[in-house]
Order: structure tokens, then sequence, then C-alpha cells
């Protein structure tokens, strides 16, 4: 089938330095208008259409923000809403796993196979991260279809499942507890330690805590909840803005703790229940280093870096219990379990949850906005027990006095 001549519009003509050419105006992108020349309409013809092109696309740039951009504004309107340790983690994920791998294409670009396959790198992360990213995905373009910048989100059909299952830290056991304090007794973890084992507050409420907030001479001694840290470029920052509404509590102290902070106010020096040489809050780094006291006290295989004569020398330690370190002699290896933070906490409601508290009292003392939060902790401590169960279960499905047992019937 012969091809369609293009029809070429009648254009008009002016004589420039003696030549003959013929011309045209358009309106440019920003609503100009522009003379485009040529020696010939066919040649002028496709001059008009090229720069037509171009309008478009960059009409189409300007409306349309790239991903890195829209991720921005996005970012900045959720600021007004959200702590700002929740924005934090936001720009983090936000950066690393959208604008990296999708950063440079426009918003109405982007299809459901771009998204797809810049969530493998997800997947190579933990459950939690991967769910959040992909929460983050569905936000952000979602309110792109809200703002009329795209017509339909492309991340509709996103799955949630994916990462790698993360291993679940069991509470502390007695004996696990009694090993700890006494490998930590007099070093700086301690006090943080017993907060988070007898109170089960979070990690930035512990750091946030001021003595304001501690009553050791109520008739039940008790501490008050009602400031958080978190770490902005490694400067530590307390805010009376907590995780939530649940958050902000009174907790009764077990006698224990409360000798504990006794002795710790005692020599205080500093406004912070916890706190640096300098009587201000912990960085991040600060509280890392603290938490090394209890890390180099455990038989956990490590690496460390060390010069010798200009050179770099990487060597691995696996430490065996009992002995001493061959660099400190003041360190002993006494601890064969691994321990963080968020442990000690968990030792808190696993043992509220034992002692046979209910679970709206656990919801309360924990800080948990749900309770299916609690619940769920509550499950699967109280009855993810065979053996404790078994019981319950035999008492349940004992025969009757007096019942026939069922007879089983042959085939």
């Amino acid at each position: 089938m012969a091809r369609k001549k293009k029809e070429i519009p009648t254009y008009g003509t002016v004589v420039l330095k003696g030549v003959e050419y013929y011309r045209t105006r358009i309106e440019d992108a920003d609503g100009r208008r522009v003379a485009l020349y040529a020696r010939t309409p066919e040649e002028l013809l496709e001059k008009v259409e090229e720069a037509q092109r171009q309008i478009e696309d960059a009409v189409f740039r300007r409306t349309t923000p790239t991903v890195a951009e829209y991720c921005e504004r996005w970012l900045t309107m959720q600021s007004a809403r959200i702590r700002p340790t929740t924005l934090i983690d936001y720009t983090s994920k936000v950066k690393n796993y959208i604008i990296e791998p999708l950063g440079h294409k426009y918003m109405a670009e982007v299809s459901s196979d771009d998204i797809k396959l810049a969530m493998v790198n997800v997947s190579s992360k933990s459950c939690s991260v991967y769910r959040s990213v992909q929460m983050l995905y569905k936000c952000i373009f979602y309110s792109a279809v809200e703002s009329k910048i795209i017509d339909s989100c492309p991340c509709e059909t996103l799955s949630s499942k994916g990462g790698k299952p993360q291993n679940e830290r069991e509470a502390l056991t007695d004996e696990q507890v009694d090993k700890l304090l006494v490998a930590i007794k007099g070093l700086p973890p301690y006090v943080f330690v017993m907060i988070g084992l007898y109170a089960g507050l979070r990690r930035e409420e512990i750091l946030a805590l001021k003595w304001d907030c501690v009553f050791l001479d109520a008739e039940a001694p008790y501490l008050s909840v009602q400031r958080a840290w978190h770490s902005e470029h490694n400067r530590p920052v307390i805010s009376s803005d907590l995780k939530t509404k649940s958050a902000r509590r009174d907790i009764p102290l077990p006698s224990v703790l409360t000798e504990c902070l006794r002795e710790a106010k005692e020599v205080a020096t500093s406004e912070y229940v916890v706190a640096n040489r300098d009587g201000d809050p912990l960085s991040y780094t600060q509280f890392k280093r603290v938490w090394q006291y209890i890390i180099t006290r455990s038989t956990k295989e490590r690496t460390y870096v060390r010069y010798i004569n200009g050179q770099k020398i990487q060597r691995t330690v696996t430490p065996k219990l009992g002995e001493k370190a061959a660099h400190n002699g003041n360190v002993v290896y006494t601890l064969d379990f691994q321990v963080t933070p968020h442990q000690l906490r968990h030792t808190y409601i696993t043992n509220l949850i034992y002692s046979g508290a209910d679970p709206k009292t656990v919801q309360y003392l924990a800080g948990h906005k749900h309770s299916k939060i609690t619940m769920d902790i509550y499950a699967k401590v109280k009855y993810n027990k065979p053996k404790e169960l078994s019981s319950v279960v035999n008492k349940a499905f004992a025969p009757k006095k007096g019942a026939t047992p069922n007879k089983t019937r042959k085939g």
C-alpha cells in the first residue's frame, strides 16, 4: 500500500540578506511566539514537527516530576505529621530503595515491572524492611494519583510478602539475667539494663529518662515515661513527642530496681538517669560504645582491625567461655548468649505474662498502642508451650466417668 503523502501547509515567505525563506510562527513551552525558517516548505514542516515534539516533552517534564523530585516533595509533606525518628527512617529507605533505582525516571513513566525489579534488591533485607519499603512505594504513588500527577498507581498489585524472615529473640531466662547483671555490675550499661529488665522501657525512653520523672520516695515508687530520645546526625535529641499516646505511662518499680536507682541517684551529676561524662544524653555512637561492654564479655565471634607497622591487619576472635580477653585481663567471657536492647523489654513483658498479669495490664505497662501487639506476644509466651499445656489438653479430653470408650470401626 502506498504511503500517504504529507500535506504541506501554505507558508508565508520572507527575504533575508537576499535569500527567500519560508516562515511560520509557533508557541513555545513558555507561551512565547517564535519564528521558524527553512528554504523549502518540506524542510519547514519537519522543523515545525520536531519543535512541537520538543515543546510537548518540555511541558511533560515540567508537569511530571521525576521520581526523585516527587519523593523529596512527599517527604517534606510528611514532615508536618510524623515523628522525627519516623521521618529519618522514611528518608533513608526512600533514598536507598526508591530514588536509587528509579529516581531518574519520570513519575508517569514508571511501570509496575520497574517497581517489581526495584524490589528485588529489597528482598535480601528483613521482612519488616521489605514491608516498610512496599508501604512507602504505595503511599508515594497513591499520593501522586491524588495530586493528578499520574493517572493510575503502578504498584496496586505489589505484594507485602517478601524479605528474609527475622530470627526472633527469646526472652532471657532467670539464669541469663543473673549472669548478665553480674558481668556488668558497676559498668556503664548496668543502670540501662536494669531499667530495661525491670521497667520494660524502650531504648529511646530509657535514654531520655530524667530524674524528675523517677519517684523513689512515693508510697509505691514509680517512674513516668514523658520523653523520648532520637539521634540526628549523631546528636541526641530529646522530645516530649512519644511513639504513641499509649507510651506515656507510669510504671511501678520493683524493689530491686528501686534500690538500683537510689544508688545511681546518690552519685548522679546529671539530670539524666543515663548520661555521658558531661552529663548530657548519649549520642548514637556513645550508646553503641556503652553496649560494647556487654558484647565484649560474650562468646560471640567477632572481627577487629589493628594497625601494625602501618599495615592494616584484620583478626577474628572466637572467645571461649570463662577465658580472659588477651588484650584486657579485666574482661572475662562469661556470657554464652547474645543480648539486644529490645530483648530486655521483651524479657520484662514475658515475666509479666508468666506472673499471671492480664493482657490489659501488660498492654498498659508495655505502652502498646494496639492490643493485638500485646495479645500476639501473650499468646506466644503463655500458650506456645506443649509440655505445660499437656495437662490442660488431657484433662479436657479425659474419658468421663461411666462413659463407654469409642470403639474403632473395622473397614
